[in-house]
């Protein structure tokens, strides 16, 4: 049978300590943003004005949003009722709730040929609250020791499970590192990608363990090294292929998806590649080199 990708003999094992430096590299640079800029949180973290708008005509998204652009105004648009209402929310502050109101109106007036009417003006508050907030990380917390527990009792060892959850911080990592040195906006958009690249980076590391495991059933006496080599050879063709396939989609999510879905894409996108690199770099060395302490 014809394979797509040849079969490849590469050691892994071997280049660990250069992967972990390359992921400590990127680590502290993703520290070091955090520390500095810190992160853009989106309306949904901080709250803001919401004006909603009536146009006599259906309107264009991206007719408004170059208004606003060319007023200095960073909204989020939503539309409805057949594309002529349209809800626009500005992150802010409470107390200047008719002042940024106003600067939108006045964006608004120079989209030429559509009056329009203001149907609303108000502050609203954040999305996800502290208690929220708070919630969610217990939860992911409570995931991830669930992910240790179901890994360790699959391999009757729980180093094969810190691990896999080791790989999935890294890759979230690297995702918001990307997301706070570009000021991209965090939002609940963000987040649930976030939460699917933590699941995809799990399931491609379980089936890479997977595969070692089988490997060492039929192999019992091939040292780890070798049975880690093999296993991840044997299935890089698959992992590339599989990612390939999603990287596509979101490829075109981002360059053709407008803004909406962009940061989504982008975030997608970044941890889908860091996905690939942990499983076969980061996750499976480091169990190597916890069975295999001061070698």
């Amino acid at each position: 049978m014809m394979k797509l990708i040849p079969q490849t003999n590469i050691d892994f094992v071997k280049k660990r300590f250069m992967f972990f430096t390359i992921s400590g590299l990127i680590t502290l640079a993703g520290i070091i943003s955090l520390s500095v800029k810190g992160f853009n949180m989106g309306l949904d973290f901080t709250g803001g004005t919401l004006l909603q708008v009536k146009f006599e005509k259906a309107a264009e998204i991206a007719s408004i949003r170059q208004a606003l652009a060319a007023a200095g105004v960073d909204a989020a648009i939503q539309t409805f009722d057949g594309k002529k209402s349209f809800t626009i929310k500005v992150k802010g502050r409470q107390d200047n709730v008719n002042e940024i109101a106003n600067k939108i109106i006045a964006a608004l007036k120079t989209v030429e040929g559509n009056s329009f009417s203001e149907e609303r003006r108000e502050f609203v508050g954040p999305v996800v609250g502290r208690d929220l907030s708070r919630k969610a990380i217990f939860a992911i917390i409570l995931s991830m020791f669930g992910i240790v527990i179901y890994v360790a009792f699959r391999f009757s060892n729980p180093v094969w499970g810190t691990t896999g959850v080791i790989a999935i911080i890294h890759d979230v990592f690297v995702a918001l590192t990307v997301l706070s040195v570009l000021g991209r906006e965090l939002d609940l958009v963000v987040v649930a990608a976030l939460l699917t690249i933590a699941g995809y980076s799990i399931n491609d590391t379980i089936v890479i363990f997977d595969r070692i495991r089988e490997t060492m059933r039929t192999h019992p006496r091939m040292p780890l090294a070798e049975l880690i080599n093999k296993s991840l050879n044997e299935t890089l063709s698959r992992t590339l292929i599989t990612s390939f396939t999603v990287i596509t989609v979101l490829t075109i999510l981002f360059v053709f998806g407008g803004e909406v879905l962009n940061t989504f894409a982008l975030t997608m996108l970044v941890g889908c590649l860091t996905g690939i690199y942990s499983t076969v770099a980061i996750a499976t060395n480091l169990v190597y080199q916890w069975e295999h302490k001061g070698s």
